[in-house]
């Protein structure tokens, strides 16, 4: 792999780590309402979405291949965000997180968005597995588990998964091979 693509790599995946650190302590203060939580209540909260990632991920294959998904909040609204591509186009679908419907689709055309997925993209072009199929191998595994997160990463030239998980409050991240 090519040192500029390294890079970029390297910078996409530092973006989605420091969004999704943002989002846990943003999201957090809208949750609870208040200053004294902490920040394992918005997985919690999480925790009781019905509408698991994994049906998410069912849910955005009519608009493409997934590449990515995780749970947000927006006010007080959870969504599953999910980003799939389809030829050389990337989409953002919003899944209700109550009836696992996809609620919208937008095309992503710039920004750290579209980095993003160009890197997510590269991962699973060279991954044997699907994302779902990752994920669920990780939820056999770790049963009683729910997955909040799922991105795809390149390690040198092998596709890995990154899953973050939650049980009664306790965050996990398992990383696998997409092999």
């Amino acid at each position: 792999m090519s040192h500029p693509l390294q890079s970029l790599l390297v910078v996409a995946c530092a973006v989605l780590l420091v969004g999704s650190a943002v989002c846990v302590v943003w999201g957090e203060k809208d949750d609870e309402g208040g200053e004294g939580s902490t920040p394992v209540a918005l997985p919690r909260a999480r925790q009781r979405a019905p509408v698991p990632l994994e049906r998410g991920l069912v849910a955005s294959e009519r608009v493409g291949t997934p590449l990515s998904a995780a749970f947000e909040l927006e006010g007080s609204t959870r969504h599953l965000v999910v980003t799939t591509m389809q030829g050389d186009t990337f989409w953002e679908v919003i899944v209700d997180a109550t009836t696992g419907q996809v609620a919208t689709v937008a095309a992503i055309t710039s920004g750290e968005v579209l980095t993003a997925a160009i890197a997510q993209r590269a991962a699973m072009v060279k991954a044997k597995t699907s994302l779902r199929a990752a994920v669920e191998a990780v939820l056999t595994a770790h049963q009683g588990f729910r997955a909040l997160r799922v991105v795809p990463t390149l390690q040198g030239a092998q596709p890995m998964v990154e899953i973050t998980l939650v049980k009664e409050g306790t965050v996990t991240t398992v990383v696998e091979p997409l092999e």
